[in-house]
């Protein structure tokens, strides 16, 4: 890389390694590690690197639109190596965040923002987990989870709340789901849910 400390342009907005823990909500070791693979461009600028916010966002926008949500997208099942993950939630904010989360973490990840539109979506793509609100306008995530279990009883699951019951977790342990998270939550440990749900040792 080079060294661009007397070049910076001053109508660019460059973030430093805090920052971009920060903003992408990873530890040092992703950060990285998606330097050295080439996905996340970076200048050293003296003993520090430094990272241009357009090129983060450019990247986190390619990530989206490998993950989302055309008919090409929704028709192919999930490559070998890199598992596809199915959000929903009727809280944009959530899906951008979890969408944004699971993409840094390499996997592939649509969204839907009602029940009815993940069971479209569970139709035609093999997923490999399912991650839904319990609390959604219309069709809940119980009623969603038990639906989708009836097509793919194997799918994985993870239930994400806003408030936390004795009778829904106990629902949700009934219907077989691998994690249960209660919002706020912390990156972290979705990424956790998510790779034991996956079969996979968390980081």
């Amino acid at each position: 890389m080079q060294d661009l400390s007397r070049n910076l342009p001053t109508d660019e907005v460059f973030l430093t390694t805090e920052e971009v823990l920060e903003y992408l909500q990873v530890n040092l070791r992703t950060v990285y590690r998606l330097i050295k693979a080439g996905k996340i461009p970076a200048v050293r600028v003296g003993r520090q690197w430094r990272f241009r916010k357009r090129d983060i966002d450019a990247w986190l926008d390619s990530q989206r639109t490998q993950g989302g949500g055309g008919a090409t997208a929704a028709a192919a099942p999930a490559r070998h190596g890199r598992a596809r993950i199915l959000v929903v939630d009727d809280e944009a904010s959530i899906r951008d965040l979890l969408s944004k989360t699971l993409a840094l973490a390499e996997y592939e990840v649509d969204t839907a923002s009602d029940a009815s539109a993940a069971l479209d979506r569970v139709r035609g793509t093999a997923y490999d987990l399912l991650i839904a609100d319990i609390k959604m306008p219309g069709m809940d995530g119980l009623t969603l989870i038990r639906q989708v279990k009836r097509m793919r009883s194997d799918l994985p699951v993870i239930i994400i709340t806003g408030y936390s019951t004795e009778s829904s977790a106990i629902e949700a342990v009934n219907l077989g789901v691998a994690g249960y998270l209660t919002k706020p939550f912390r990156v972290p440990q979705v990424l956790a849910a998510a790779a034991k749900a996956l079969g996979a040792s968390a980081a």
